[in-house]
C-alpha cells in the first residue's frame, strides 16, 4: 500500500513538473525577454527550480538562450505546433469577449472579437459547440456611458499613443466647465478607477501630469509629434497622485447587506473587516470622506452605522437635511 502511494505521488509530481515546463515554454513565447525571478514569481517555485526547468527545455531541443543581465528568450522563428485548448480555456473566451464588449470602446472591442475569432478557429468541434450552447446563457450588464459615444476608438488611440510614444490632441470637458478645452497630452497609461476609464498623461498646457476621464473626452486624434520627454511607468504616477493624508473610517453594516458591498467597497479604500454579532465592521482609509465616501454610504445608510470619524456623521446629516428641504419645497 505504501509503495503504491509513493508511486502515485511521484506520478503526480512528474505531471505537475511537465505542466509547469510546458507553461514556461508558452510564457516565454509571449514575451521578448523574461528573467528567472519573473518566472519564479509567475509559477511560485524557487529560482533554482526555474533553472532546472529551463535546462529541461534545452535538453528537449527548445532553443532558449539567455541574455547576460537580462533574462531568457526563445529564438523568434522557433514554433511548436499549436497546443489544443482545454474545455475550460475555450469557455473562458466567451466570458472574456462579453466583458471586453461591455467595458471597452467599440474599436477595441471589435479588435478583440476579431482576435478571439482567430483563436476559436483552432478549437475542436466539441469546444466550438460548447461555446455556441453557452453563448446565450452568459450576459454582462454594465453601466452606460463609461465611454463618450462620440469616441468609438478613444481607448485604441490612447494605447497606440503609449506604444508609439506619440502625442494626442483631445478636446476635454472638466466637471466645472460648460465647454471643452483643447489639450495636447503625452499618454503614460490607461486604468480603471471606480467606475470609469482614465488616462494618465503629461499635459503640455499645464506642464505637469494629469489624469483625464475618458467619458469627458469629446474629440481625440493621434498626432505625428513624438513625446517631448521620457516618462516613468504608470504605477509611478498613480502612487504620487494622492499625496493628501488618509482618514480612517469605520462603519458597521447589517449582515443582511454586507456581502453586497464586497465589490464597491474596494473603490473607497477598504482595508479589512471584523465580523460581529449581527453586523460587519468595515475599516477604510480614504482621502475623500465628505464627498465620495459620504454619498456612497447614503446608498445603504439605513442599514449601517458610522463609528468614526465625526465629520462623516456631520456630512451625512447635512446631505440629508438638504435633501429634506428640497422635498418640502417640492411638496409645498
Amino acid at each position: 500500500m505504501n509503495s503504491d502511494y509513493v508511486s502515485l505521488s511521484s506520478m503526480s509530481d512528474i505531471k505537475k513538473r511537465f505542466d509547469r515546463i510546458l507553461s514556461i515554454y508558452i510564457y516565454l513565447q509571449t514575451k521578448r525577454v523574461v528573467t528567472a525571478a519573473d518566472l519564479s514569481t509567475q509559477f511560485q517555485v524557487s529560482v533554482r527550480t526555474i533553472y532546472r526547468d529551463v535546462q529541461s527545455l534545452l535538453q528537449a531541443g527548445v532553443p532558449v538562450y539567455g541574455e547576460a543581465g537580462a533574462g531568457y528568450s526563445i529564438m523568434p522563428e522557433y514554433r511548436l505546433p499549436a497546443i489544443p485548448f482545454t474545455r475550460e480555456e475555450a469557455l473562458s473566451f466567451l466570458a472574456a469577449e462579453k466583458l471586453v464588449g461591455q467595458y471597452t470602446d467599440k474599436q477595441l472591442s471589435h479588435n478583440f472579437t476579431t482576435a478571439i475569432s482567430k483563436m476559436k478557429a483552432l478549437l475542436r468541434y466539441s469546444e466550438k459547440q460548447h461555446l455556441e450552447d453557452a453563448n446565450a446563457q452568459v450576459l454582462v450588464h454594465g453601466m452606460e456611458h463609461v465611454f463618450n459615444q462620440e469616441l468609438p476608438d478613444g481607448l485604441s488611440v490612447l494605447i497606440e499613443s503609449i506604444v508609439s510614444k506619440r502625442c494626442v490632441h483631445l478636446r476635454y470637458q472638466k466637471p466645472d466647465s460648460s465647454t471643452p478645452d483643447d489639450r495636447i497630452i503625452e499618454p503614460v497609461g490607461v486604468f480603471i478607477e471606480g467606475r470609469f476609464w482614465y488616462v494618465m498623461a503629461y499635459c503640455q498646457l499645464r506642464q505637469d501630469y494629469r489624469q483625464f476621464r475618458m467619458d469627458r473626452m469629446h474629440y481625440i486624434r493621434l498626432t505625428t509629434d513624438s513625446h517631448s520627454q521620457v516618462h516613468q511607468n504608470l504605477a509611478f504616477y498613480l502612487e504620487k497622485k494622492n499625496p493628501s493624508p488618509k482618514i480612517t473610517v469605520i462603519i458597521r453594516v447589517d449582515h443582511a447587506i454586507a456581502r453586497f458591498l464586497n465589490w464597491d467597497r474596494l473603490h473607497y479604500g477598504f482595508t479589512h473587516e471584523v465580523v460581529l454579532d449581527g453586523e460587519v465592521e468595515m475599516h477604510f482609509q480614504t482621502d475623500n470622506v465628505e464627498e465620495q465616501f459620504a454619498r456612497w454610504f447614503m446608498m445603504f445608510g439605513d442599514q449601517a452605522r458610522i463609528i468614526e470619524p465625526p465629520q462623516l456623521k456631520l456630512r451625512i446629516r447635512k446631505l440629508l437635511e438638504d435633501n429634506l428641504k428640497k422635498l418640502d419645497q417640492e411638496s409645498a
